[in-house]
C-alpha cells in the first residue's frame, strides 16, 4: 500500500512525460494541462490502492489513457470509423524503393526519415482513428511493451498487436501520399521480385 504523502515526490519525474503524452492525446496545450490535472487528481485518490515496487510509469499511463478516453472521447457522439483491411504489409517500404536501399546498406527507415519532416509524421499520426493512434504513441512514442499497452489500455495483448499492425500500416501509407505529393516517391512503382 503506498503512501500519499509520498505521491508528489514519486510521480513528480513522470510530469514531463504525461504531459507530452496528453498533448499528444488531446493535440491542445490547454486541453492537456486538464486531462493531466485530471490524471493527477485519480492518480492521488487511487495511491493507497497502488501496490509499492509495482511499475508506476505505466500505473500512471493507464490513468491518463482511461481519463482521456472517459473524458475526451466521451464528448464525441460517435468514434470515427476507418477500415484499414485493404492495408498491406510493407506498404511504404515498398513504395519507396525499400529494395534498392537495401542493397546500398541503408534501411528503408533511414531513407523515409530523411524525406520527412517531425511536422509530417506528427500531422500523419495525428489523423490515424483513435484507436490505432493511442497503441502507435504508447508503443512507438513512449516505448511501452505490449504487455504494458493491454494494462495501460485494459485490452487483450492480441488487441495491442493487431491495433499496432494496423496503425502502423495505416501511418506508412499516409507517409506515402506525403511523399507522392512531393515528388519524393512515384505514385505506385513496379516492384520487382527477386
Amino acid at each position: 500500500m503506498a503512501d500519499q504523502a509520498t505521491f508528489a515526490d514519486q510521480v513528480e519525474p513522470f510530469v514531463d512525460q504525461l504531459y507530452a503524452a496528453a498533448l499528444r492525446m488531446t493535440r491542445n496545450p490547454a486541453d492537456a494541462e486538464d486531462l493531466l490535472q485530471e490524471t493527477f487528481v485519480r492518480a492521488y485518490r487511487g495511491f493507497p490502492n497502488f501496490t509499492e515496487g509495482t511499475n508506476l510509469r505505466a500505473w500512471l499511463y493507464r490513468i491518463l489513457t482511461n481519463t482521456f478516453i472517459n473524458t475526451y472521447r466521451a464528448k464525441q457522439r460517435r468514434p470515427e470509423q476507418t477500415e484499414l483491411d485493404e492495408v498491406e504489409d510493407l506498404y511504404l517500404y515498398r513504395r519507396l524503393g525499400g529494395l534498392e536501399a537495401a542493397t546500398l546498406g541503408r534501411s528503408a527507415e533511414d531513407e523515409l526519415m530523411d524525406m520527412f519532416t517531425e511536422d509530417d509524421v506528427k500531422e500523419a499520426l495525428d489523423a490515424l482513428p483513435e484507436q490505432f493512434r493511442m497503441a502507435v504513441l504508447l508503443a512507438d512514442v513512449e516505448g511501452f511493451s505490449y504487455k504494458e499497452i493491454a494494462d495501460i489500455m485494459d485490452i487483450p495483448i492480441g488487441t495491442v498487436m493487431s491495433r499496432l499492425h494496423r496503425g502502423r500500416k495505416a501511418l506508412q501509407r499516409s507517409l506515402h501520399q506525403f511523399a507522392v505529393d512531393r515528388g519524393l516517391a512515384d505514385r505506385d512503382p513496379v516492384v520487382v521480385e527477386p
